[in-house]
């Protein structure tokens, strides 16, 4: 089965690859899912591990979690209220997908230094 979209054909097999990489492909959204992988954090938490992202980016992109149902949002009934996030069986279902992700970037990606130089692979 193909469908078309844009101009470009895709097959039944690379839909799930597109709904995925619309969501994941956002700079930023694979960082806050494999940061939250090693447990439950605050807004605060969530900003100090992935500095330099801004507050307002943060946000959008864990709205746009949580709406996916990767990742849920508590409040905590404190003085001032806090907010706390954490992965769901879904999102926490994708955390092997990027530490693989992760492994094969570190083998085949070329790293650059910081003059744009591109660095030997690991």
């Amino acid at each position: 089965m193909e469908s078309a979209r844009e101009g470009c054909v895709i097959r039944h097999c690379d839909a799930g690859l597109v709904r995925a990489f619309e969501l994941l492909g956002k700079r930023w959204s694979g960082l806050v899912l494999g940061t939250l992988s090693s447990g439950p954090a605050s807004f605060s938490e969530m900003r100090r591990a992935l500095a330099p992202i801004t507050d307002s980016v943060l946000s959008e992109r864990l709205n746009e979690l949580a709406a996916a149902g990767l990742l849920t949002r508590s409040v905590k009934d404190t003085r001032p209220p806090g907010v706390i996030y954490q992965l769901t069986d879904a999102g926490a279902a994708i955390v092997p997908v990027l530490d693989q992700l992760a492994t094969w970037a570190t083998h085949h990606l070329v790293r650059q230094d910081d003059r744009g130089m591109a660095e030997p692979l690991a």
